[in-house]
């Protein structure tokens, strides 16, 4: 009984720490200054820089690892809600988006084999095969643009 306690409590360990490391899976590098966080549905992604005058907040760096999305549009939706949710955090109200691409993040694989042996010969074969794993990849700077300047866009 005990062993089936311990069992259950390093499972439970183990899940809380994959949990806890697919959780930090967005970094920041300041750059400016932050500002009172806001709510990541006010911060907009630019693919060039805005027309208007921005301040420059933090270089973001994220991924799509620990996210439940399995195609490309699934992660790539992660990726951008991850860099939207970091900016807010520091007040960026933008993101000029500098690339998102696949980063391979582990393989799986699967194998068989088969032997028999019979006096003083031996046969076997077997078969193996791999695929890799890929996140989607992103990063951007995110920046603050005046309110007023937003309105006249």
């Amino acid at each position: 009984m005990r062993k089936v306690t311990l069992f259950r409590s390093s499972a439970l360990l183990a899940m809380l720490t994959t949990i806890a490391i697919a959780g930090c899976a967005t970094s920041h590098v300041m750059v400016g200054q932050a500002r009172p966080p806001i709510s990541p549905d006010q911060v907009r992604i630019y693919l060039r820089p805005p027309a208007s005058k921005y301040e420059e907040i933090a270089l973001l760096d994220t991924s799509s690892k620990g996210a439940f999305a399995f195609s490309a549009q699934g992660k790539t939706d992660a990726v951008m809600e991850r860099l939207k949710g970091e900016a807010a955090k520091l007040g960026a109200n933008g993101i000029l988006l500098e690339g998102v691409g696949d980063q391979a993040g582990g393989s799986v694989g699967s194998g068989f084999a088969n032997a028999t042996a019979s006096g003083h010969s031996a046969t076997a074969f077997g078969f193996g095969s791999s695929a890799t794993v890929y996140h989607k990849k992103g990063n951007g700077l995110a920046i603050y643009v005046e309110p007023d300047q937003l309105a006249a866009r």
